[in-house]
This record gives C-alpha cells, sequence and structure tokens, in this order.
C-alpha cells in the first residue's frame, strides 16, 4: 500500500511538472542554461585543473574574455536544445572540439553531454546516430592527438560510458514518451468508442420507442377517423351542415397517419412481423411480476390513484420501467426482495422499484453480458422518460440494494387510453 501510494504521489507530481513545462517551456531551458553555466563560470577561480584524462592546461592560462566566449559557446545553444535540438548539438560540438584543441578542460562541457540527451530525446533518430559517432571520435581525438594526457584509455573509456548513457537516457525517455502518447490515444479512442456505443444504444431504443408510439398513435388516430367517418356518413344521412367538417377531419387524420408512418417507419430495426404483436399496459404487469416471482425474486406490488385512466403511451412507459428495473435486480441481486410503487397523480405519475439487494453471504448472480450492455436497459428508462419530461434517479440505496425512481409529468397522465364516441 506504501509502494503504490508513493507511486501515486511521483505520477501527480510527474503530471504537475509535465503541465508546468506545457504552460511556460522556458522554465526548463532556462533552468538547465542556468546551472551549466554556473558550473562553467567555476572554471574561471580554478588554477592547475585535473581532467579525465590527467593533468591538461587551466582554464587561468587563457585570457578572461576566451574563456568566457567558450563557456557562453557551450551553453547558450542549450536554451534551443528542445526546439531545434541537431543545430544546437552542431553548436556545441563545435565549441568543445575548439575547447580541445585549445588544451583545455571546461566543466562547461557537460554542455556537449545535455546537447546530445536532447538530439536523442527530441531529435530524429537518423540524426542520434551520426551525433554518437562524431561525439564518439571527438572524444578520441582529444585524447590521442588534442589534448597532452597521461591517461588517454581511462579517460576515453569514462568519456565514452558518459557519452553512452546520455544517448541511452535520452532513446529511454523518448520511447517512455511515445508509449504515453500510445496509451492516451488509446484512451481517446476507447472513450470516443465508448460515447459510439451509447449513442447507438440510445438510437436503438429510440428506434424502438418510435415503433410503440407509432403503434399508439397509429391507433389512436385510426380509432378518430372511424369517427369522423361514421359521423360525417351520419350527418350527410339527416343532412346535416356538420357533414362536411367532420369529412376534413378525416381526410385530415388519414393524411397525418400517413406521415406519422413514412416518418416513424424508417426507425424501425425489428421485423414487421412485430408490429402486429399488441403492445403491453399496466394491465399486463400482473403477468410480469409471476414471471419475475417464478425466477425467484420477491415482488411486493403497490399502487395508488387511478391507474386506468392513464394514457396507452404513459401505461407502456410504466411498464417497460417496471420490466427494465426488474431485470437488472435478477441479474445483479438474485433472489432480492423488490418493491414497485405506480402512483398516479393529478399531473404526474411516479414509478418506483427498489430492491434490498442480494442476501447475505449470497454469490453475487454473473453477469451474461458485457459491462457496457448493462446500461443499455438504464439508457433506455432515460430514454422514454424523456418523452413525458421526467425525472430519473438510478444508483444505490443508503440501506443497501439499488432504486430506480421515475417521475413523468405530463398532464396526459389521466388521460383515457381510447377517444369517446360521445365527445367524436
Amino acid at each position: 500500500m506504501t509502494t503504490e501510494t508513493a507511486q501515486d504521489r511521483l505520477l501527480s507530481v510527474r503530471r504537475r511538472i509535465a503541465a508546468a513545462d506545457q504552460r511556460r517551456p522556458w522554465l526548463l531551458d532556462g533552468a538547465v542554461v542556468a546551472v551549466v553555466t554556473v558550473l562553467g563560470l567555476s572554471d574561471l577561480g580554478t588554477g592547475q585543473q585535473d581532467g579525465p584524462f590527467g593533468e591538461v592546461i587551466a582554464a587561468t592560462d587563457l585570457p578572461r574574455a576566451v574563456v568566457l566566449l567558450l563557456i557562453a559557446g557551450l551553453v547558450l545553444p542549450l536554451w534551443w536544445r528542445r526546439r531545434a535540438p541537431t543545430p544546437a548539438f552542431v553548436a556545441v560540438a563545435t565549441v568543445m572540439l575548439v575547447v580541445w584543441v585549445l588544451g583545455v578542460w571546461l566543466d562547461a562541457g557537460a554542455s556537449l553531454l545535455i546537447a546530445l540527451y536532447s538530439i536523442a530525446r527530441y531529435g530524429p533518430l537518423r540524426a542520434v546516430a551520426w551525433a554518437f559517432g562524431a561525439t564518439v571520435l571527438g572524444v578520441c581525438a582529444a585524447a590521442f592527438v588534442f589534448l597532452p594526457v597521461a591517461h588517454p584509455v581511462p579517460g576515453v573509456f569514462l568519456l565514452l560510458g558518459t557519452t553512452t548513457a546520455a544517448v541511452a537516457l535520452g532513446l529511454a525517455v523518448r520511447t517512455h514518451g511515445a508509449y504515453l502518447a500510445a496509451l492516451e490515444d488509446r484512451a481517446a479512442r476507447l472513450e470516443i468508442e465508448r460515447d459510439q456505443r451509447v449513442r447507438l444504444t440510445a438510437a436503438a431504443e429510440r428506434s424502438r420507442v418510435a415503433r410503440e408510439m407509432h403503434d399508439i398513435i397509429g391507433h389512436n388516430l385510426a380509432v378518430m377517423i372511424g369517427l369522423a367517418d361514421g359521423g360525417a356518413v351520419l350527418a350527410e344521412s339527416r343532412q346535416e351542415l356538420a357533414a362536411e367538417p367532420l369529412r376534413a377531419i378525416g381526410d385530415t387524420g388519414r393524411q397525418a397517419l400517413a406521415e406519422l408512418r413514412r416518418l416513424l417507419g424508417v426507425l424501425r430495426d425489428e421485423p414487421r412481423d412485430a408490429e402486429l404483436n399488441p403492445q403491453p399496459a399496466l394491465a399486463d404487469l400482473d403477468a410480469l411480476l409471476q414471471r419475475v416471482r417464478a425466477a425467484g425474486l420477491t415482488v411486493t406490488y403497490r399502487t395508488a390513484g387511478d391507474l386506468n385512466a392513464l394514457g396507452r403511451g404513459v401505461q407502456l412507459t410504466v411498464y417497460r420501467v417496471v420490466q427494465e428495473a426488474l431485470t437488472n435486480t435478477l441479474k445483479h441481486a438474485g433472489t432480492a426482495a423488490a418493491e414497485v410503487t405506480v402512483t398516479v397523480d393529478r399531473d404526474d405519475v411516479r414509478v418506483r422499484v427498489a430492491d434490498t439487494g442480494p442476501p447475505p453471504g449470497a454469490r453475487r448472480p454473473r453477469d451474461p453480458v458485457e459491462p457496457d450492455e448493462t446500461r443499455h436497459g438504464l439508457v433506455g428508462i432515460r430514454e422514454r422518460a424523456g418523452l413525458y419530461d421526467g425525472d430519473v434517479t438510478i444508483g444505490p440505496r443508503p440501506g443497501g440494494g439499488w432504486i430506480v425512481d421515475v417521475l413523468l409529468h405530463t398532464r396526459a397522465a389521466r388521460a383515457a387510453a381510447e377517444p369517446r364516441l360521445g365527445q367524436a
């Protein structure tokens, strides 16, 4: 647990540093230049100097202006080491070659390792090979040609080791960055795919709802057309003036029915034979609850208000909400106890399905579907509630278990399911 916490803290610090570097990249570049500058200025106060090759010419043996110029040539290119790593390396390597030709060893020469790291980290891969090769040749030339050294072999071994380490570190950080970028890209693509699946699920549910609403509205329109045509025939036989308006009502209804079938028919994704099946209503809840009880779920069913006064569309929505909620209870809670409550007020219909969760010690039933698919029913509940500007609350209960609470805001909640002949 402690190791994981420390790793989390390190990752958090790394993310903060990376975010700060993205906002102000000049801070890191300036810090690198400042550190190497301080390291290089120490050369101005030294006397006899020992480098990795033994005793070399001290920096104080050269004019101060020359030393400052050499230090500037080694330090200033580092400002552009990330934006232009190849030119920065060429500049530093050139100045470093001049330093070696003069037979001087400067601590600011560490900038060559930084430039080599930078080209391995940020530069093109082709440039890494020739930069490393040029550095190796330069080190060998300095040890065996330019610098009057006493121990060339150990010095070359030391410098080649640090050069190889700089390149290896740059390539390792580069690979790690590419790996993290690939992970971020994969996470972004997975998020996009998840959103697409949610949208496809919503579209499929809307298609299903559209088919069901087509059947409901189409049925009511057919009843309205039949009543209008019958009233028109009756009025015409009695030579009443209402015959013509009733014919217009029938024609308008037929036109609306044709448009409804044309617009919503393209949304159906189920076989056309399924349209012949009657849609369930609240009267079918008893049969649904019997099937659920037979599966091992204890269900208590309570109602309040005049359920028979609800329109067919509202009844279908209530039925589907109860069906999906109890299905999820069977999937995730097994033999739990559930309570179904349907309350009809003046303008609202509330559907509440609450379960107690799995019994203590019981094994949680294995979900036979993928994790994303388990949310399809919840998306369907929200889509159906949205048809009636409803409020949906879905989540765990404080005392354990799960609750689905849907409040449908509709003034049609108490409207009769079928038009009455006397009103026609």
